[in-house]
């Protein structure tokens, strides 16, 4: 589960990494302790409180059926603005929007509360650019807490601090509407996360205040945030890797039918630029086909996807042979099945071993495999313990 690397204590090793030497290997230090923030953890510890509460007086019947349906439809439109917007339209670029989508899409990701729009994407690029190393925000080497939730109740590893600020962000910085809501956040996550999904309750539906602050707010904000991070966690530890058993990322169904079709995820990783996040968009995929919808509608376009020959090659090339169509038996055998099947991810619990990562300073693609390497020449650049890619 660790790798052997040359540790961020070091000064050679931060000279190296300001340096941007080639040489220079990033993995996953066991030695390394992570520093707890404990106004951060406290913190989440009341939101998950109050958020148990809210779920219990929802569940229960305490609250009408108008503010039920409107609690869950508000948690899907504004998970809707994480996982097309923030994802895959601002972080891998996947497919081009016109203004109206794209303050569409910023104003749903306001209301999801996972910090602003140009932050998410940040930390998301470093995650993809430095996939399961030290450099990671939410490293699923260190184990399932932390990369569920523990990375937001600690310090940042300094790589995470020195390579975030090397992740190529102007085209963010381009766009006036995604500084606009950086530069106001907080005013904005007020009124759109919180202001306009209780008022409807209190004044509509005929909730207390305290009680609509409870459901509507507190206890869709948690179980948003838990859908999202099961992406970083359980789509990071249990399940199998179809396309390239060297990525730590897993294909899980239940992740993806809990997050709209984000748990599709060693194929992702594969293949970040893909709208789909996913080989297919008809399994529980809903957002790649919200985002086909708006290509009918005319404010989407140039959806980018990988060819059935590119998958079907890397399939053969890296994956571990579980795939459907293309793996084989004895892979398939090695893994132990656990829960409901799927007949795409019959399992999500694999007994092979997760691969060991590390990386250059290069690291991994964010948009195409072209954007690291040139896979028709010798010029390889991005190394892990297994090879190049």
């Amino acid at each position: 589960m660790t790798a052997s690397v040359q540790t961020h204590s070091s000064v050679e090793d931060e000279k190296i990494m300001k340096d941007t030497d080639s040489t220079f290997i990033i993995g996953t230090d066991p030695s390394y302790k992570h520093e707890v923030v404990w106004r951060n953890a406290i913190g989440f510890l009341i939101l998950h409180l109050l958020a148990l509460w809210g779920t219990i007086i929802m569940f229960t019947g305490g609250v009408h059926l108008k503010t039920f349906i409107w609690t869950w439809i508000m948690l899907y439109l504004t998970s809707e603005g994480v996982t097309i917007g923030a994802h895959r339209f601002y972080t891998h670029r996947c497919f081009k929007g016109s203004p109206l989508l794209r303050a569409i899409l910023i104003f749903l990701q306001t209301g999801a509360g996972q910090n602003s729009m140009f932050i998410w994407c940040r930390d998301h690029r470093l995650h993809h650019r430095y996939s399961d190393t030290d450099a990671d925000p939410h490293n699923a080497k260190r184990g399932f807490f932390f990369c569920h939730i523990g990375w937001l109740m600690t310090k940042k590893h300094p790589y995470v601090i020195e390579l975030g600020k090397k992740i190529d962000m102007s085209d963010l910085q381009a766009d006036w509407m995604v500084m606009f809501q950086k530069k106001y956040y907080y005013y904005l996550y007020f009124l759109i996360a919180i202001f306009l999904p209780v008022w409807p309750a209190v004044q509509y539906f005929g909730e207390p205040w305290w009680k609509a602050l409870l459901v509507v707010y507190f206890a869709r904000y948690a179980l948003q945030l838990n859908g999202t991070w099961l992406v970083n966690s359980a789509a990071h530890l249990y399940g199998t890797r179809p396309y390239d058993k060297n990525l730590q990322p897993v294909e899980s169904w239940f992740v993806s039918c809990i997050s709209l079709g984000e748990g599709w995820h060693n194929y992702h990783h594969a293949f970040p630029w893909d709208y789909k996040a996913a080989e297919l968009s008809t399994h529980f995929n809903a957002s790649a086909q919200i985002i086909e919808f708006f290509e009918k509608i005319g404010l989407a376009y140039d959806l980018k996807t990988a060819s059935p020959d590119m998958v079907k090659n890397r399939i053969k090339r890296t994956g571990d042979g579980s795939h459907i169509n293309l793996g084989n038996d004895e892979a398939r055998a090695a893994v132990k099945a656990v829960g409901p099947l799927h007949p795409l991810n019959p399992t999500y619990t694999a007994t092979y071993k997760d691969p060991v990562a590390t990386l250059k300073l290069q690291g991994l693609p964010l948009y195409h495999e072209k954007d690291i390497f040139d896979l028709n020449s010798n010029n390889v650049t991005v190394t892990r313990n297994f090879g190049a890619i």
